[in-house]
């Protein structure tokens, strides 16, 4: 990580000239990445009507989770920047060829004294994040949103929903592992309304 990137404040959030060119980069490398898998082809007619999709919904759903984690963390008083794993955001572009997506786009790297709790809350907020989003996109499904926004709506739904659950296997490096450590109910909590949302798609008929 760049310690010495010169900090830019953001009322009161600190960031950088190379977070923000990371963010950008993972951005439209994942947004890129949805677009070809769902339009099946980059030459493909719709797909820069996609690439819009794509990056109003799991564009909006990667950029929100990181900077939840962020700002939590930088309310601790930690260092916390967002750097792109650019290797992972090429082989998401190539995996999309084959009509498959693995989305490592990078991390919050935080620096600070992080105890367990305080691991714990900074995790979370990644997916809490993507709860709020997925509960805001679902009303615009409710809401029959006009026809050119109804694909927004509904995969901007679909991706939070899934972005949520996912982030909240306790194995590794995931979110769900830290929360678990650090709380049972917090996480007992985060991942059963990530997974009434995952369950909400097949219950109730979705159409884009």
């Amino acid at each position: 990580m760049n310690y010495k990137s010169k900090q830019i404040k953001f009322a009161n959030i600190s960031t950088s000239g190379t977070e923000l060119k990371d963010l950008l980069k993972a951005w439209i490398a994942i947004s890129a990445a949805f677009a070809i898998v769902l339009s099946k082809s980059v030459f493909s007619p719709d797909f820069y009507a996609k690439f819009v999709v794509a990056s109003l919904t799991v564009g909006i759903g990667f950029l929100f989770h990181e900077m939840g984690h962020k700002i939590v963390a930088q309310k601790y008083g930690c260092f916390a920047e967002f750097r792109s794993f650019d290797n992972m955001l090429l082989l998401a572009i190539a995996m999309s060829f084959f009509g498959f997506i693995f989305a490592a786009p990078g991390a919050v790297m935080i620096t600070g004294k992080v105890s367990k709790a305080r691991s714990g809350r900074i995790s979370a907020a990644g997916p809490a994040v993507n709860i709020v989003l997925a509960l805001i996109f679902f009303a615009l499904v409710l809401a029959k949103v006009p026809v050119p926004f109804r694909p927004v709506a509904y995969y901007g739904f679909m991706i939070n929903s899934w972005l949520a659950l996912f982030n909240m296997i306790p194995f590794w490096l995931f979110d769900g592992y830290k929360i678990l450590k650090w709380s049972k109910l917090a996480y007992g909590v985060l991942a059963a309304l990530a997974f009434a949302l995952m369950l909400l798609q097949s219950f109730i008929p979705l159409t884009a």
